[in-house]
């Protein structure tokens, strides 16, 4: 009986060594993967290689495209092996319904499923497309839709005494909300929107195409409303930041003329909003798309196919983290507070010739 088990133990083994070895024999494709993910618990999407304190998005897609035996050990080390790219980098906490990421791997059978195996259940593949030999997601990407899910609370006056749980916005609110989202649009200088960009530094002039906030629901007795903003691309914090300046004005601690004045070459105090309900939507191919999308070799990047299963991710793992932890750990109330610490009436200027004068 021994040598039974021993055998079938041994033959199971060949079988993998097969398998491995077939995978061997496989020519590497340069591949697309669409991928969703809740990013609660992690630093960011990009890995750090050498920094195993700070779990990353692609700290575990790398291990399960290795284990799934799609690219060899060594192109896990070394990322530019596979000319891994992603579209876009994440911060922490953040998460992802449409994130794509381009790579070369060797095309073994039901990819999708052996790769999906090795992933824990909150970071999904969901969809995978050939590409040319050249593609490169984070270059060839013309726009990022994000969205941020706020509880709407948030909008209420500082000078009302608010029940967070039994605060409705009222379409006057949701107005001026909208109209302050709206004068985003188009390039503006973001220098006070970021960290270590100067104001004359020419990367941190960016295009917004459109911004706007939607009707509000209610989950869990709380009453949310999400945030869309498209845009070429965004800097480190941006978005946040930008919403976190308009739920300054809108709830009376900053005027409105903070805004022009932000994107002037004075430093302005922006405050920038929990990075809890961001979510990276989509990402856009439209030039890539107008080349290569119909030329009978490649498929265009377009995803509607997939888009239900991305409805149900997010019904299943993005939303209810999002609500749960805002429940849980008042991330938005929290913040709140912190408002009337910033000062958003004088500038760097003003206060240095205030300091001279009081001296």
């Amino acid at each position: 009986e021994e040598n039974g088990h021993q055998n079938k133990r041994l033959k199971s083994n060949v079988d993998e060594e097969d398998a491995e070895d077939q995978n061997k024999k496989l020519p590497k494709r340069k591949i697309v993967l669409l991928m969703a993910y809740s990013g609660k618990g992690y630093h960011g999407m990009q890995r750090n290689v050498g920094s195993s304190q700070f779990k990353t998005i692609e700290d575990d897609l790398v291990s399960a495209l290795v284990q799934s035996g799609c690219i060899p050990e060594n192109h896990g080390e070394d990322m530019k092996k596979m000319s891994f790219q992603r579209c876009a980098r994440t911060d922490k906490g953040v998460s992802a319904a449409g994130q794509i990421v381009s790579l070369k791997v060797r095309l073994i059978d039901d990819i999708l499923e052996k790769i999906n195996n090795h992933l824990p259940s909150h970071i999904r593949i969901l969809g995978l497309k050939r590409v040319t030999g050249g593609f490169n997601s984070k270059n060839k990407c013309d726009a990022r839709t994000y969205s941020y899910m706020l509880p709407t609370f948030a909008f209420a006056h500082k000078d009302h005494d608010v029940q967070e749980e039994l605060y409705r916005l009222d379409r006057e609110t949701l107005e001026r909300v909208n109209k302050l989202l709206a004068c985003y649009k188009g390039t503006h200088n973001f220098h006070n929107f970021t960290s270590q960009k100067g104001p004359r530094d020419p990367s941190a002039k960016r295009y917004i195409m459109e911004m706007y906030c939607g009707e509000p629901f209610v989950r869990e007795n709380v009453e949310f409303a999400v945030i869309k903003v498209k845009g070429q691309s965004f800097m480190m914090h941006q978005i946040r930041k930008m919403i976190g300046l308009v739920i300054a004005i809108v709830k009376g601690y900053a005027a409105e003329s903070i805004m022009e004045r932000s994107w002037g070459e004075e430093k302005v105090d922006v405050p920038k909003a929990p990075g809890l309900g961001l979510v990276l939507e989509k990402v856009h191919f439209e030039k890539y798309n107008r080349r290569f999308g119909n030329d009978g070799l490649h498929e265009p990047l377009e995803w509607t196919e997939e888009e239900e299963k991305i409805a149900v991710f997010k019904e299943q793992y993005i939303y209810p983290t999002i609500i749960n932890t805002e429940r849980e750990e008042k991330s938005m109330a929290n913040w709140l507070n912190t408002l009337p610490i910033h000062d958003f009436n004088s500038s760097a200027v003003e206060m240095q010739t205030n300091n001279k004068n009081s001296k």
